[in-house]
């Protein structure tokens, strides 16, 4: 991972967007509980995806690396959006 972070350009913020990573990890499966919640943090992880999709676009990747960031971009849309009920 530190390699593509570092191919990336990034490398400074790999600690922040673990964290932020697993933090809406956690707040998805608290989502279940509490709805909000997992919207919140459903819209979180979209925010992540949308610039982590912008990155590879950027750096000129292919559609086939750029796609994963844009699939779970639109399922955290969802998410968001749809709700947890």
């Amino acid at each position: 991972m530190k390699a593509e972070y570092a191919r990336y350009g990034v490398s400074r913020f790999q600690a922040l967007v673990g964290f932020l990573q697993v933090a809406g990890a956690l707040g998805l499966l608290t989502g279940f509980a509490v709805p909000l919640v997992g919207q919140l943090a459903a819209g979180g992880l979209a925010f992540l995806m949308f610039f982590g999709a912008c990155l590879r676009k950027r750096i000129k990747d292919s559609l086939a690396q750029t796609l994963p960031a844009i699939l779970y971009l639109v399922l955290n849309v969802y998410l968001a959006v749809k709700g947890f009920n």
